[in-house]
């Protein structure tokens, strides 16, 4: 059994045998897993229909085939993946949980609440005690491959058809017995993560708009989720519709106005080339990203690839659609983002799916490169958060170190993007601060009167929790320096308390500055 002393080996031992040192230069060790197989209520035209996986994820995809291997089991894939990243030199103490797979909020509550609780339980035990041994995960969806794609008369099935064939038409047998829990048995697995070696410092889901209401978003963030991936693909409601999306326009703008309100991390998808799409609807429709009603914090661009068995592939046959150019995408992915705000993150450019299952289109995967590379020798820049963080460089001295305000307006707040920057724009560190317009009513009560603070992010590799930052931007103060400054902001703005939107193992680091859990969200008055 791996002892917990391993965390303070040689540092230089310990930096040298590091593989892809990338992966933890953004502050935190990030664990990606997938829920199972489950019927989907999108329709979509370019979705994959791998049976194999999750609506939307192909078996080829490397974080697929993790979850496949682990037959989709949330202790297993979190464990597994904790135990990958540890024996390659990565310190795993603060971790970004992103769980990934179908539509997030159509699966069971149970089941949710059952997934949650198990990565948490994984969290919990790594570096302590070693359960896998015990977990009896059984993958039902082998038989998947076995049915027939055709149906007797002669017609494709579709996704959740074969789906449905599996659990012989109820979708509840698709759960193994055991796949599920209450919310207080979750909770104490929260209790527990808060003094864990390997705490769960931001929880990610993924869902579709036309699923998030009042309730939902609630229900999500007692789940402990501090961020949401929300498939947007389009603001234009005519390519919506032809790509049977399933949604329009307004329907995002309210699923975004009601994430930003309780508080959470918005992290949008955006799809140029769907069908009925054109190089210039494209970047109009990008604009239209960064008007009041949408202003995601993060964003993936995520071009459309044409993948065998999807309807889009028919339509392509047939002639009826033609995928861009590698010239027509280049000019669509420079200008986008050049376009990007500073304070989104451009998190990905480009999906990580397979050559060998992409049918015709863009195949490479390096194509952010290419687009930096050619904005370069255009005397032009992404200024997005990724571009400008400052990864593994050395920290300079402070009077080198400046503070800076970015404010913009969205359809519900007046937001302020504080940064610690250095004098060549590297980006150390930053804050979220929402200043709501309407304070005196929420649908989350405890958040009545109060500035929210949605994210704190300091740059850097991951330092160990209680360990010195020896050159890195971590653990030098600069969080509580942020924090500081919005507590004043909020103040000068009238708000009567300020609450954040704590992650689960990041509850001890807000109780050291004055916060309170209060029921979902920590708190501080606002200082007289």
């Amino acid at each position: 059994m791996i002892s917990a002393g391993v965390m303070a080996e040689n540092k230089l031992v310990m930096d040298r045998i590091r593989m892809k040192p990338t992966r933890t230069l953004s502050g935190l060790a990030t664990v990606t897993v997938l829920t199972k197989p489950f019927p989907c209520p999108g329709k979509c035209i370019f979705c994959p229909n791998d049976v194999r996986m999750p609506k939307s994820y192909l078996a080829s995809e490397p974080g697929a085939q993790r979850a496949e291997r682990n037959s989709f089991d949330p202790y297993l894939q979190t464990y597994n993946r904790l135990l990958a990243l540890h024996n390659t030199g990565h310190n795993v103490e603060k971790v970004e949980l992103i769980i990934l797979g179908g539509t997030w909020s159509f699966y069971p509550r149970s089941y949710q609440i059952w997934f949650v609780k198990r990565c948490f339980d994984a969290l919990n035990d790594f570096l302590k005690v070693d359960n896998r041994e015990l977990v009896k995960a059984q993958n039902s969806f082998v038989e998947a491959d076995r049915i027939p794609r055709i149906d007797e008369k002669g017609r494709a099935r579709s996704y959740n058809e074969i789906v449905h064939a599996v659990s012989r038409g109820d979708s509840a047998k698709l759960l193994s017995e055991g796949e599920s829990a209450d919310i207080r048995e979750l909770s104490k697995a929260h209790k527990i993560n808060e003094t864990a070696i390997c705490r769960c410092v931001g929880l990610v889901i993924e869902t579709r708009p036309d699923f998030l209401d009042e309730e939902e978003v609630t229900f999500t963030r007692s789940l402990g989720a501090t961020k949401i991936q929300i498939g947007i693909q389009s603001l234009n409601d005519k390519v919506l519709g032809l790509n049977k999306r399933g949604h329009n326009a307004e329907s995002t703008k309210k699923a975004i106005s009601l994430l930003r309100r309780a508080g959470f991390k918005i992290h949008a998808h955006w799809m140029p080339n769907l069908y009925g799409a054109t190089p210039k609807i494209d970047i109009e429709d990008f604009k239209k990203l960064w008007e009041s009603d949408v202003a995601p914090d993060e964003l993936k661009l995520y071009p459309t690839s044409i993948i065998a068995n999807t309807e889009l592939f028919n339509l392509y046959k047939q002639g009826s659609y033609k995928p861009y150019t590698q010239d027509e995408l280049l000019h669509i992915l420079k200008e986008t983002m050049a376009m990007t705000p500073r304070y989104c993150r451009l998190t990905r450019v480009i999906r990580d799916i397979p050559s060998t299952d992409i049918v015709a289109g863009n195949k490479k995967t390096n194509f952010r490169q290419i687009a930096e590379r050619v904005l370069e020798e255009e005397g032009r820049a992404c200024k997005c958060i990724r571009c400008r963080e400052v990864k593994s460089g050395m920290i300079y001295p402070e009077n080198e170190l400046s503070f800076k305000e970015l404010k913009y307006m969205t359809t519900d707040t007046e937001e302020v993007f504080l940064s610690v920057n250095t004098l060549d724009d590297k980006l150390v560190g930053f804050l979220r601060l929402s200043l709501p317009k309407q304070n005196k009513s929420h649908f989350i009560p405890e958040l009545i009167d109060s500035a929210i603070i949605r994210e704190v992010h300091v740059y850097g590799k991951v330092t160990g929790i209680g360990d010195s930052s020896a050159g890195s931007p971590q653990h030098l103060g600069l969080g509580r320096r942020l924090l500081e400054k919005a507590e004043i902001i909020a103040k000068e703005n009238g708000y009567e308390k300020i609450s954040v939107i704590s992650a689960i193992g990041t509850r001890e680091y807000y109780k050291k500055n004055g916060y309170t859990l209060v029921d979902l969200y920590m708190s501080k008055l606002c200082k007289s």
